[in-house]
């Protein structure tokens, strides 16, 4: 698969999404990495949008930010 200014666009998106769900919570990376099956400095990677995560993951995402997956996915994408 090949990365596209696009699908970069989106992963910084959504690691920005996740970044701001975590501080609105008064989460350390290393709170959200403790109340899911997530390494903190995978954490990290993925709010830089260094990272493709699986759909398992968004899965453990959402459970450690205690809300919905659907919720994760409620950003705009910067261009």
């Amino acid at each position: 698969m090949s990365v596209t200014p696009e699908k970069i666009a989106f992963l910084k998106s959504f690691g920005k999404r996740i970044e701001a769900l975590r501080t609105e919570k008064n989460l350390s990376l290393r709170q959200l990495s403790q109340n899911c099956d997530i390494d903190y400095s995978d954490i990290s990677k993925i709010e830089k949008g260094l990272r493709n995560i699986q759909m398992s993951t968004v899965l453990e995402l959402a459970k450690g930010l205690d809300i919905s997956t659907k919720e994760l996915f409620d950003f705009d994408i910067d261009k």
